[in-house]
């Protein structure tokens, strides 16, 4: 009997690579291959990238470095490269590093059975482009294996927005929305396998068109699914935050109350400079329609700080910003340039600088998400279980809130709803016990 062959993925990046990886692996298993947890005992290599972290390309050419060996040792194995960093420097991959067999971009790795067999046939290959074809209706169907309580699901893809930063456009397109049709198949099949939760994804998800209410309509349909109970959705754009999507927040029961809307900065001569197309005041008087529909909302955001010509004045702008929204958690980073990005051709400024401002930002994003955390003390929340804790008897989930949530001594199962009151706040999580008849 034919042994299969093996895959292991390494992924970098945000939940769109975690699903992207996903989907590759799905289309390779029709090839004949399994996933395995260790690059030891592969037949192919493949690391899917992301190019929005500080030197990502040199961290994969790192990455592939430590192959080397594995490579000597196994002339036939083969490896990968995929995602955003593919995209961007393909070529470049192809000639720094003679072991890379293949280079795929994120809008075409469902040509990635068609691209291993040319490098088992002996042949390099790279496809970074932008095909006009769907890579969605050409992966194969999801296997029907069963599934945990929550998964992602791709609902649009790339950006429009070109703000000064950011690589997006470059490395993932132009704006893309999926058929509300196809998501729908999807979502019912994730159900139907045990899935009890879906994040909705994109670059700018909130400009998803793939439906004629938008997303808050996609939304809405997928809430008719049986067996579906939560509806998150990331990342977004504050231009992007319609009046039905900020309805669906407040009369949508299955759409929690947790919104990622990154603002980056405080200043709206950064803001300008950063083309973010948004000034703070219009940012703040969001976040106050928001949370008229949903007073319990919790927001999470994204901040840049260093950004070319920002002056202490502006950074305290920032500061003054998020005093006044209270973020229950935030992403925070130093700028660092993006070759072919608008910002990257600015002076730069001091690298102490930025250590210094990012560390008091960080400070103040930290003490906020422990106020909040604290304050959940005494309340009940809903839990979905995910997994086994590291206590014996600990099972660890996620409330409507996002915060993670372990019970010990309960009778908890894998994909379990359930009531719990929150006993105390440690530094990552809160402490619940299961509200009697719950269990």
């Amino acid at each position: 009997m034919t042994q299969p062959k093996k895959l292991f993925i390494k992924t970098y990046g945000c939940q769109m690579n975690v699903y992207d990886s996903e989907r590759m692996a799905e289309a390779m298993g029709g090839q004949g291959y399994v996933t395995t947890d260790s690059p030891d005992d592969a037949d192919m290599i493949l690391l899917n990238t992301c190019h929005i972290r500080e030197k990502a390309a040199e961290k994969v050419y790192s990455e592939l470095g430590r192959y080397k060996g594995l490579k000597t040792a196994k002339p036939d194995l083969k490896i990968g490269v995929a995602g955003c960093v593919a995209q961007a420097e393909g070529e470049e991959i192809m000639r720094r590093q003679p072991m890379v067999d293949l280079v795929v971009g994120p809008q075409s790795y469902h040509r990635l059975p068609d691209l291993t067999a040319k490098a088992i046939a002996g042949e390099r290959a790279l496809d970074t482009d932008f095909p006009e074809e769907d890579k969605f209706e050409h992966l194969k169907a999801r296997p029907k294996a069963a599934r945990g309580p929550t998964a992602f699901l791709t609902v649009q893809e790339g950006c429009d927005k070109f703000c000064a930063f950011c690589v997006v456009p470059y490395t993932r397109g132009a704006e893309v929305s999926r058929p509300a049709n196809r998501v729908m198949t999807e979502a019912r099949d994730l159900v139907e396998r045990g899935v009890r939760e879906i994040t909705l994804l994109g670059q700018n998800v909130n400009a998803y068109h793939g439906h004629d209410g938008g997303l808050a309509g996609l939304i809405r349909e997928l809430a008719t699914i049986d067996g579906l109970e939560r509806i998150r959705f990331t990342t977004s754009h504050p231009n992007d935050m319609d009046d039905a999507l900020i309805a669906a927040h407040g009369d949508c029961d299955k759409l929690m109350p947790y919104l990622h809307l990154p603002v980056q900065a405080g200043s709206d001569k950064i803001l300008k400079r950063m083309n973010r197309s948004h000034t703070a005041e219009q940012y703040l008087k969001l976040i106050e329609r928001l949370r008229a529909a949903r007073p319990d909302l919790h927001l999470s955001g994204d901040f840049i700080v260093g950004f070319p010509e920002e002056t202490e004045a502006d950074f305290q702008d920032t500061l003054a910003l998020i005093e006044a929204v209270k973020y229950g958690s935030a992403f925070s980073f130093k700028y660092s340039e993006r070759p072919g990005t608008p910002a990257a051709e600015r002076p730069q400024m001091d690298e102490a600088e930025k250590d210094d401002r990012l560390q008091r930002l960080q400070a103040l994003l930290t003490r906020q998400q422990r106020e909040l955390q604290d304050a959940m003390v005494g309340r009940e929340v809903t839990v979905l279980f995910e997994k086994p804790g590291r206590m014996p008897g600990q099972m660890v989930g996620k409330s409507e809130y996002l915060h993670a949530v372990h019970v010990s001594g309960a009778s908890l199962a894998r994909g379990d709803l359930a009531k719990v009151r929150i006993v105390s706040s440690g530094p990552n999580s809160l402490k619940g016990e299961l509200i009697p008849g719950e269990g």
